[in-house]
This record gives structure tokens, sequence and C-alpha cells, in this order.
């Protein structure tokens, strides 16, 4: 799968927002930590090719991944009862020194 086609949008939320601005330094114990940003991939794209794809395409490092599967919710439309598509949602934690520019 291309590297294009398994980042879709980034998502830009209140949450999101909040989340990207919030990078943490480093401590004794811990690393430091850059923002989390969250985006839409494809839904059978898998953690390492979610990683390899954001440090491809956003020249940045990748700390940590994690992923969500939202089914789609069921809609009516007129007399016929429907259903939205289900998606994936991605967290990308960076390292400290870097951030994306989206937000």
């Amino acid at each position: 799968m291309d590297i294009y086609h398994i980042i879709k949008r980034p998502l830009v939320t209140e949450k999101g927002t909040h989340q990207s601005q919030g990078s943490q330094a480093a401590t004794r114990t811990k690393p430091a930590r850059g923002g989390a940003y969250t985006f839409e991939v494809h839904a059978g794209a898998s953690k390492p090719e979610i990683k390899q794809a954001i440090e491809k395409i956003y020249n940045v490092k990748v700390r940590a991944v994690r992923t969500a599967n939202h089914e789609g919710k069921r809609r009516r439309y007129r007399f016929k009862i429907g259903k939205t598509s289900d998606w994936k949602k991605a967290v990308v934690v960076l390292h400290g020194d870097y951030h994306i520019d989206l937000f």
C-alpha cells in the first residue's frame, strides 16, 4: 500500500488541537514527548505502516501510534435505513524535538 493512501486526512478538532500543543519536557525518568496528532487512516493500515507514512510525509520522528476503529452510525434517509462508513483513527505521538505545522 502506498504511504499516501495510508493517511487519508488530519482530524482537526478541539481535542486534537489541544493535544498537539501539549508537549512535555524530559525528566530524569521519562524522555521528552512532543505533541499528539490525530489522523484518519486506511482501515487496513497497521501501526508500523502508519508510523512509516507519517515519518516520510511530514519528515518527523514518531514515538508512538495509537489506533481506534470507529463503527459507522445508522442513518435514515427518507424511507430507507442505511449506515455510514466504518473508519479508523490514529493518534501519533512525536518525539520532543518535532512538531507538525498543520494544526
